[in-house]
């Protein structure tokens, strides 16, 4: 199968018209039906049901199409990785981390990498929930930004610590709580809060002994970001932890009044003793020594 024959099968899919995929192909439409042909001869069905009007997908076409589009991406993200590894770089590390304001600091970081490691590839890669994990159990990732609770498990994986990070009340701007400077359950009497979402166990903790209290009303919801709209519309009050603050200036972030934090850490692969893993890592933990301003 060549990519010049997938391309034929995605646009065709969209388009549903020989004539007009292939026009935005730039080829002949006696071109795209061989293209089209030649992939059916190799994969043994049909995609496409031939009708006057243009063509209709398969059920099993529908659903080669779908992970075809997915195959695709990636091997066009593969090629220009390697494009611009073969002109530019002799070396790649690549780091995952759930949303950008977790490392608060990473433009300043991969402003100093970039300056003293020219001939390495840096690449971020934003993954939220447990898959993240995955790829860099897998190999995929180099560095991990994680809570050490998630790491510790696995003796293939070592950990340098980041920062310690303590837990917010999210409110809006005008919301009485947000005049505080540090909140507690009793503060919360009679107020919605929300809960669910995948929160971490540590925080799950706190969230418990607030619900116990018997002082809040309970909403559950299914992520940050939904929290975050729900706290936008009035709807309840959210805890969260300080690295997900992306210090828009939207909501007030109030400290809450509890003993538990939550060790951040970046998370390397045992057997990884590059010199660009080692610098990358002493330059994120340099940036949180003296990070006394950025509320964690």
């Amino acid at each position: 199968m060549t990519t010049k024959q997938m391309d034929c099968a995605l646009e065709l899919s969209h388009t549903l018209n020989f004539s007009r995929a292939a026009e935005n192909l730039f080829i002949s439409q006696p071109a795209l039906t061989y293209q089209i042909q030649c992939l059916e001869n190799e994969i043994g069905f049909r995609l496409f049901e031939r009708t006057g009007k243009g063509a209709d997908l398969t059920p099993a076409g529908a659903r080669f199409c779908t992970e075809l589009r997915r195959i695709r991406t990636e091997l066009k993200a593969a090629v220009e990785q390697g494009q611009n590894m073969s002109s530019q770089y002799s070396e790649a590390l690549h780091v995952c981390i759930p949303m950008r304001s977790c490392i608060y600091f990473l433009p300043q970081i991969m402003q100093k990498f970039e300056t003293a490691m020219p001939h390495v590839s840096l690449n971020i890669k934003f993954q939220y929930g447990d898959d993240r994990i995955d790829l860099f159990l897998r190999g995929e990732q180099d560095i991990l930004f994680a809570r050490e609770s998630e790491l510790k498990r696995f003796s293939s994986v070592r950990t340098a610590a980041l920062f310690d990070c303590h837990f917010y009340i999210v409110v809006c701007k005008d919301d009485p709580l947000a005049a505080k400077e540090i909140l507690n359950v009793d503060d919360l009497a009679g107020r919605t809060f929300m809960v669910g979402g995948g929160s971490p166990s540590e925080m799950v903790v706190v969230q418990n002994r607030i619900v116990d209290s018997g002082q809040v009303r309970i909403l559950n919801c299914p992520d940050h970001e939904t929290a975050m709209a729900n706290v936008a519309a009035r709807k309840g009050i959210v805890m969260s932890p300080g690295f997900a603050n992306d210090h828009n200036g939207e909501f007030v972030w109030v400290p809450f009044d509890c003993p538990e934090r939550i060790k951040c850490v970046l998370g390397y692969h045992r057997d990884d003793v590059r010199e660009s893993t080692r610098y990358f890592i002493e330059l994120a933990q340099a940036a949180y020594t003296h990070a006394d301003a950025i509320p964690l």
